[in-house]
């Protein structure tokens, strides 16, 4: 029975995530094809779409930890599906424009947000301890999917019929997984304490602070996107000015990133039992900073499967990261908490994300492109010192962390 259930959540997410990266993709070339939107306008709904992983994270967190997940996965499911399909109103009514793109896309990654927070609790909430891993890489895997296929499939569909058809897609995706979650158990909900919510909130924070394994695999984070997006904001850039990219070769190298997860998540089960956990966590961040070395290297050897390697290694490591750190933040936290965690720690490091952006336009203006390339290096290396000098790095097995 928790087997199927897992199924269904895995189901579930492949759905959710696969609808959204339609979404992402198809957005800013339907602006750029249908509305003519310049650069700096495209950047906005980026911007914009961007904005529920920082506003809306805790809260969520907050809310997931007391209704029923499932209640509330359903109801923002619902609110997606109506986003897409305005949108796609929108388009062949010609009343399509920035701000609508902008204000929709807003509350389509508002799904991904709560599935983020929620699923984590969800999961904790059904899975005995042993099989938390397990639990963690079917769902990462179908993740993983939905990150290669869907902005390939977005990118492609976005050209025919005004976007239509991306639309159409990500509308029917998205309601096949609602009906999945319909299945899910009613148990999922935690019972309401009363308390004030600010003091919640603060115990929270407080609990990830003084925890020996939370704290610094949050900080690891933290740098890692950080630095991540710093590459990311200037890499269009970097690739088609140094390396004579193509925007075909472009979308082949960001693909790659969701192939690295997708065989990293088939392999977590090989690896897993052939390493201890410790080790399992240092993964992820040595093969970003093997992957910052090999764009450096870019600078001297202007050669394109450099670029290729390095970004399979941006999704190889860190998905196993994503696993191994999902599972042990399972196990250390009170059930009644893992939702507001899993917010804390999304609001955290997914607001690296803009700060690295900003830094690369800081950095581009002043010192140049080639100059971003080596504070990525910079940023990857410290990511990976933090880890290495860690409690969490030390563990030989998952259940050595239970207190």
């Amino acid at each position: 029975m928790k087997k199927l259930l897992i199924h269904k959540i895995s189901y579930s997410n492949l759905c959710a995530q696969f609808s959204e990266q339609i979404i992402i993709a198809a957005l800013p070339i339907i602006a750029v094809l249908s509305i003519h939107a310049s650069a700096s306008e495209t950047a906005f709904i980026q911007m914009i779409n961007t904005l529920p992983f920082l506003l809306l994270s805790i809260p969520m967190g907050i809310i997931a930890d007391k209704v029923s997940r499932k209640k509330l996965m359903i109801v923002i499911e619902i609110v997606c599906a109506a986003a897409i399909f305005i949108l796609f109103y929108l388009t062949f009514s010609g009343n399509l424009s920035i701000n609508k793109i902008a204000l929709f896309g807003f509350f389509i990654a508002i799904g991904t947000v709560i599935y983020s927070v929620a699923s984590p609790a969800l999961v904790a909430s059904f899975v005995i301890k042993d099989q938390l891993i397990n639990a963690n890489r079917s769902i990462e895997i179908a993740k993983s999917i939905a990150f290669t296929a869907g902005p390939a499939l977005g990118g492609i569909l976005a050209g025919y019929f005004s976007g239509g058809l991306a639309f159409i897609l990500a509308f029917f995706t998205l309601d096949n997984q609602r009906l999945f979650s319909n299945m899910f158990t009613q148990g999922a909900c935690t019972k309401k304490s009363g308390r004030n919510v600010l003091q919640e909130l603060c115990d929270g924070f407080i609990f990830l602070v003084r925890n020996k394994y939370l704290m610094p695999i949050t900080t690891t984070a933290f740098v890692f996107n950080l630095s991540q997006y710093l590459l990311l904001s200037i890499f269009a850039y970097y690739v088609i000015n140094n390396l004579s990219f193509n925007s075909f070769e472009v979308g082949v190298s960001l693909s790659l990133i969701g192939l690295g997860m997708l065989i990293g998540s088939f392999l977590y089960k090989f690896i897993s039992i052939k390493i201890n956990f410790g080790f399992q966590l240092t993964l992820g961040p040595i093969s970003a900073f093997l992957a910052s070395i090999l764009m450096l290297l870019t600078i001297i050897y202007p050669v394109k499967e450099l670029v290729f390697i390095s970004f399979f290694f941006f999704g190889f490591g860190p998905i196993i990261w994503t696993i191994s750190t999902v599972s042990l933040r399972q196990l250390v936290t009170p059930s009644n908490m893992i939702a507001k965690i899993s917010s804390v720690i999304m609001t955290v490091t997914f607001g690296a994300r803009p700060l690295g952006a900003a830094l690369g336009v800081y950095i581009s203006a002043n010192f140049g492109v080639n100059s971003c390339i080596f504070a990525v290096f910079i940023g990857f290396f410290i990511q990976l010192a933090i880890i290495l000098f860690s409690k969490p790095s030390k563990l030989k097995n998952l259940s050595d962390a239970e207190e």
